[in-house]
């Protein structure tokens, strides 16, 4: 299945973790602009076009937000809140990206407004199947 061109916001401190994201994304055809941020701040930063973020049309809002749970500054967590609570922003689809498969952890992303909860520890085909369809997911927006 095709799916047009996504903005997919890429929360993630870890490098490799990352790469392996954005290789499985291309991998399985999403098709987009990836943005990467190192932590929950800056993601948040990057949300309310704030500090070095502030040029809309360098940092679109995003489509998808790809969000771990265990990051500096501000923990996913925190950030999954924010974002669900923010009339603005709770419309943007957030799939929870983590190594933790607690079962607390997924409770609380799926009860604070997750969409899906993929987990890094699974072995590479698993993440790779999982990360297969989160473009399902990305908001359609008018604008485009």
């Amino acid at each position: 299945m095709n799916f047009p061109p996504i903005n997919i916001l890429i929360v993630e401190d870890n490098l490799e973790h990352q790469k392996i994201t954005e290789y499985a994304l291309r991998r399985n055809n999403v098709h987009g602009k990836f943005i990467v941020v190192r932590d929950g701040q800056e993601a948040l930063d990057y949300l309310y076009g704030e500090r070095s973020f502030s040029d809309s049309a360098k940092y679109p809002a995003p489509d998808l937000i790809l969000l771990d749970l265990n990051l500096p500054k501000r923990d996913g967590r925190e950030v999954l809140r924010i974002i669900k609570e923010d009339s603005s922003l709770k419309r943007i689809p957030v799939v929870v990206v983590s190594t933790s498969d607690r079962e607390e952890d997924i409770s609380y992303a799926f009860q604070t407004g997750a969409v899906a909860y993929i987990s890094k520890s699974s072995g590479f085909d698993k993440f790779n199947s999982d990360i297969a369809s989160v473009a399902r997911y990305a908001r359609v927006t008018e604008a485009r």
